[in-house]
């Protein structure tokens, strides 16, 4: 009977059962913190889910829905591969690859401690304010708790304290590091010359360029913010969720990072 399996279970409950349990817990929960953030975490609590449903309907002993979802368990396993394909990657690479230094290391972990941190906004704004003045094309991507660290390995590593004429520099169409995107993770810029994935919504207007759907493709992949500014118009817009939003002002810029990022009493003057 199934309930006296469950209690026969829990009376032979051994040290080596804590154990395997314990590294179980370990390792997914290392695996969330590696996708949180992601598009691909909602998949992943899909699947824990799946799992677990499939396992209570077998203790149950519920025959046909427990040969319905180990089939599609079964089955599954290659579609998990593909979707998780970037993921799993990175986990691989983390694990395995002596290229990375231990101070990287330290400092990808450090930055997922924190969901929300304070932004140096007015440099930010000071910057895009400056770049659109000149018609200076710029992409600025705050992260969150997705700290993008496979896409700051498509660029330069710089770590260094934000400030506008640095963003300026950067930015500059004569500059080798202009051509990309700069990540912002805890108050730094932590890389420029970023790649960004173009986003493939076949809906996707027109009118826009290439900047404008790199914004877009992260922001389907990721929980980032991205500033952009129009090289062809100079003017303003950001990507949330996979959406963009145009011709934005400065004011409006300031109160979707405040928002976003739980920053108060910021001094606009």
């Amino acid at each position: 009977m199934p309930l006296l399996t469950i209690i026969y279970c829990f009376i032979n409950f051994t040290l080596l059962d804590f154990l395997d349990i314990l590294l179980v817990a370990i390792f997914f929960y290392e695996i969330y913190r590696l996708m949180k953030g992601s598009v691909a975490i909602n998949i992943f609590l899909g699947i824990i889910m799946v799992y677990f449903i499939f396992k209570i309907v077998s203790l149950l002993e519920m025959e046909m829905l427990s040969k319905i979802i180990g089939q599609f368990i079964s089955v599954g396993v290659i579609a998990v591969i593909i979707v998780f394909q970037q993921e799993i990657r990175r986990f691989l690479l983390l694990l395995g690859t002596r290229s990375i230094s231990n101070q990287n290391r330290f400092l990808f972990w450090r930055y997922q401690l924190k969901n929300h941190y304070y932004i140096d906004i007015q440099s930010i704004v000071k910057a895009m304010n400056k770049m659109s003045n000149t018609h200076t094309g710029a992409l600025i991507v705050l992260t969150k708790k997705n700290t993008l660290e496979d896409i700051t390995q498509t660029g330069v590593i710089l770590d260094a304290k934000i400030s506008d004429q640095l963003l300026e520099c950067i930015f500059y169409k004569n500059n080798p590091l202009h051509d990309g995107a700069v990540i912002i993770i805890q108050n730094k810029i932590y890389a420029a010359k970023c790649v960004l994935p173009i986003t493939k919504n076949i809906n996707f207007p027109e009118k826009y360029g290439l900047r404008h759907r790199a914004a877009v493709g992260i922001t389907e992949q990721s929980d980032a913010i991205v500033l952009v500014v129009s090289e062809q118009t100079g003017k303003f817009a950001y990507s949330k969720e996979g959406k963009i939003t145009q011709d934005v002002s400065i004011d409006k810029l300031i109160a979707l990072i405040e928002q976003e990022f739980n920053i108060s009493n910021f001094d606009k003057n």
